[in-house]
């Protein structure tokens, strides 16, 4: 095991004394451990604020993964996530464990509770593969710009994923989120969000562009059923009492959205209310949260 550390320059390349980031690196195992550290050692290892610089740094590293605390904020963890994806290697936020997961719970109901996970989703593919393509026919005749949106969320144990949606949004909508948003201290869900094209607010009233996660189903990303799939400016807000539940699975659908979604926004009751869900899991449940999705969906209940 060895430790080094880094001094993290602004997102201009100016490093300042009250704005600069130190981390200690520990190399345990093939995985990198990120944490925080109140001073460099000296020397100090030399910033690293260039993404393709730090990908290619990773990938001449033995290491497997790369654990990254949330606390280094969201701009640094997506920094961290697109260069450990272009090193083809793996991206953890390091949050704390619990026993409160299904699959810890009953490995065999868990089992058959992801078989039926991939074979749902190869079924749902087959049936409404003509109404993605039509849709996204429909994006490039009224929407310039690609069909797909991805952005990086937090997975089972914490692994980093890109979550696949219809775009919603004009392009290059990212770059305005927190000016719209503003300081908003709950969950980050705008009823008039400027960003939203027209055909993008129809599909979002009936959770049209949620479709494309059937295929973060079929690589194993997601469930049907568990969750809110945090983003990192969601995750990175969470207080530590409710951290544990970035361990599990998250779901295309679950408790917040057939009983809350947008009507409940403040970020530590949804994840209460998931922290439920996950300690009195069951197979029945999840079929009844999927039976509750239908009509919620058709309704366009809380969606926006």
């Amino acid at each position: 095991m060895s430790t080094l550390s880094l001094s993290q320059q602004s997102a201009t390349g100016k490093t300042t004394r009250d704005r600069a980031t130190h981390y200690a690196l520990t190399w345990r195992q093939k995985q990198l451990l990120l944490t925080l550290s109140s001073q460099p050692t000296t020397p100090p290892l030399t910033a690293l604020d260039s993404e393709q610089l730090l990908a290619d740094c990773l990938e001449r590293s033995p290491i497997h993964l790369v654990k990254l605390p949330p606390q280094i904020g969201e701009a640094s963890l997506a920094m961290w996530a697109d260069a450990c994806a272009k090193a083809n290697k793996d991206a953890y936020l390091n949050v704390p464990s619990t026993a409160s997961l299904p699959k810890k719970q009953s490995r065999l109901r868990w089992w058959l509770k992801r078989l039926v996970d991939w074979s749902a989703a190869v079924l749902l593919m087959l049936v409404i593969g003509p109404l993605m393509l039509g849709l996204s026919a429909l994006m490039l005749l009224q929407s310039p710009g690609p069909i797909f949106f991805s952005q990086w969320r937090v997975g089972e144990r914490g692994r980093l994923f890109r979550i696949l949606k219809f775009r919603t949004m004009v392009t290059g909508a990212e770059l305005y989120h927190h000016q719209v948003m503003g300081h908003q201290a709950g969950l980050h869900k705008c009823e008039d969000d400027p960003r939203v094209t027209p055909i993008g607010r129809w599909m979002r009233k009936y959770s049209l562009d949620e479709l494309p996660q059937i295929i973060n189903v079929l690589r194993g990303e997601m469930s049907l059923v568990g969750p809110r799939p945090w983003a990192l400016y969601d995750a990175v807000r969470l207080s530590p009492s409710v951290q544990q539940r970035l361990n599990a699975l998250p779901g295309i659908t679950g408790i917040w959205q057939v009983t809350g979604r947008s009507h409940l926004r403040d970020l530590d009751a949804v994840n209460r209310v998931d922290l439920r869900y996950l300690g009195n899991w069951s197979l029945r449940q999840d079929f009844k949260i999927l039976l509750l999705t239908v009509p919620k969906v058709l309704s366009g209940f809380g969606a926006f």
